[in-house]
């Protein structure tokens, strides 16, 4: 029987000697496998304490990575201990002086000035063509 492990206590394991990733309700302790892992230990840790079920379907692991995990698995998670994905709630608007003062007239320079030194360059170009 696997053991029951709570999301709090899987998610103290988050240390490149101790790593331990929640992938659709199961535990594995991945710890062994950090050096060998072909996108590097950071990308371990950085799936660590939360639930990796997204990142790593995702990356979309070959069956052979899939079958490799069932030597790493400890346990299962309490799923109700889980904490809930939070709604994207966008930021704030702020009002924008964008349009106003001298900012908005240098990024319109930069957007212009490179153009019209190439238009000029084609009307130069087929000026000098047309003489010789």
């Amino acid at each position: 029987m696997a053991k029951l492990y709570t999301f709090e206590e899987v998610s103290k394991h988050r240390s490149i000697k101790d790593c331990w990733l929640v992938i659709e309700g199961k535990v594995y302790d991945v710890s062994p496998f950090m050096d060998d892992h072909p996108g590097g230990d950071e990308v371990l840790l950085s799936s660590s304490g939360k639930d990796a079920t997204a990142d790593f379907e995702d990356i979309g692991h070959s069956d052979s990575a899939k079958e490799m995990m069932d030597k790493y698995l400890i346990g299962t998670v309490d799923m109700l201990t889980v904490p809930k994905k939070r709604a994207f709630v966008p930021p704030q608007e702020v009002v924008s002086k964008a349009n106003k003062g001298p900012d908005f007239t240098i990024r319109i320079l930069q957007f212009f000035v490179p153009l019209l030194i190439l238009g000029l360059t084609f009307v130069v170009r087929s000026y000098t063509k047309e003489k010789c």
